[in-house]
């Protein structure tokens, strides 16, 4: 027997807002994965640490929960107006998938370091102060502007900024998602079926009145209390709970047949990234998962939302530009329990704590459309070397 090497790929791992993702370069990965396919999927796969019957990812670089099972592929950009193109790819947990339908918004706020990092941004650009990086989001088709602090020609990681959801504090990097309806391949308007609230038949629910938009990722919204919710649930509530869970993803499923993103229920497994699906109510004290209480007087609303099927712990960045943009539409399920009328930002509670997110929408000619959506993140280097993969990953 002749063991061949591991394969040894330089990467890059990242925290980017309430997630952690491993970070390539395209050109270093192996040939046969700098396509899109089944080796690129195996690949990244194996370096997470997928498929684990036993839910630990003992054996790579994931975090066994949605928010630390990610990858992201960066090159320059060959879009005009844009300086790097930014992919990425949620690998399931306990199934060989490798779902690429959606973006992730918070590791959307590495991305523009990790391309100044890398030397993808010119040094003649890299002036003190904050550097817009103009990111092409492949996976949806959509512009990201990142303002990254630098220092020195240096991204500054240090800073007094608290993102709930994330232990400590760092410099404050604003993302700026424009024109986030109309996703990617999938298509449609902002509310697909016209509507901004619809009546879901949802087997073993029943009829469920929902808000299905496409504005940063397709989500469905409904309100907690129709589901025998409070709205103040933490993930132990939800996670421990194989019926909730089981009617989510049952509401999920009806939620994308509706919006057309699946043809027949099936199909949802293997879809599991997108839609999301997220239950609002009015603002109430809670207390979130850090102990912390977050009062009434200081949100608009709360919202929680499921992640490859379980609660997030926070909030997806993604699904926080779906509830800005949801919640400045009047009648919507999000603006409903946000207090109803138009507004420009809201300031929801989620199981870690609160964020404000803003967006700017229309309708002056026709359907209801978003200019962009806005909000805070950080991001830092956990650790930059090689990942090492068995080498029979790619035969």
């Amino acid at each position: 027997m002749h063991p061949r090497p591991a394969l040894r790929i330089p990467a890059t791992y990242m925290r980017g807002g309430t997630s952690k993702g491993v970070f390539f370069r395209l050109a270093d990965l192996p040939p046969q994965a700098q396509q899109p396919g089944a080796a690129r999927d195996a690949l990244l796969m194996r370096v997470i640490g997928s498929p684990d019957p036993y839910a630990q990812h003992i054996d790579g670089m994931g975090g066994a929960s949605s928010s630390t099972s990610k990858c992201v592929i960066i090159s320059p950009s060959t879009r005009p107006g844009h300086d790097v193109d930014y992919l990425y790819g949620q690998v399931a947990i306990g199934e060989a998938l490798v779902d690429w339908s959606g973006n992730c918004g918070n590791l959307s706020s590495a991305v523009g370091p990790f391309a100044i990092a890398n030397g993808m941004i010119a040094a003649e650009r890299l002036r003190d102060g904050l550097v817009e990086v103009r990111i092409w989001q492949a996976n949806i088709g959509k512009t990201i502007l990142a303002r990254v602090p630098v220092q020195g020609g240096q991204v500054v990681e240090g800073g007094d900024f608290m993102l709930d959801g994330v232990a400590f504090p760092a410099a404050e990097i604003v993302l700026e998602f424009i024109d986030p309806s109309d996703e990617g391949d999938d298509g449609g308007a902002m509310f697909p079926t016209g509507n901004v609230v619809d009546t879901l038949d949802v087997p073993g629910v029943g009829q469920l009145e929902a808000t299905l938009i496409s504005a940063g990722i397709p989500t469905v919204f409904v309100n907690a209390a129709d589901i025998g919710l409070s709205g103040s649930e933490l993930q132990k509530d939800i996670n421990a709970d194989a019926q909730k869970l089981a009617m989510f993803e049952a509401i999920r499923t009806a939620g994308a047949l509706r919006m057309g993103l699946i043809q027949r229920p099936e199909e949802a497994a293997q879809r599991q990234h997108t839609p999301k699906v997220a239950f609002v109510a009015p603002p109430a004290d809670y207390t979130a998962s850090s102990g912390k209480t977050i009062h009434a007087a200081d949100i608009d609303l709360r919202v929680r939302a499921l992640s490859m099927g379980k609660l997030h712990h926070a909030m997806m960045g993604t699904a926080s530009v779906a509830i800005a943009t949801a919640a400045a539409v009047p009648g919507t399920l999000v603006n409903r329990a946000a207090g109803g009328g138009p507004r420009e930002s809201v300031c929801f509670g989620h199981p870690s704590g609160s964020l404000r997110v803003g967006a700017a929408v229309e309708n002056a000619s026709g359907p209801w459309t978003v200019k962009k959506a806005v909000m805070s993140r950080s991001a830092r280097v956990l650790m930059s070397g090689w990942v090492h993969v068995p080498a029979d990953t790619l035969r």
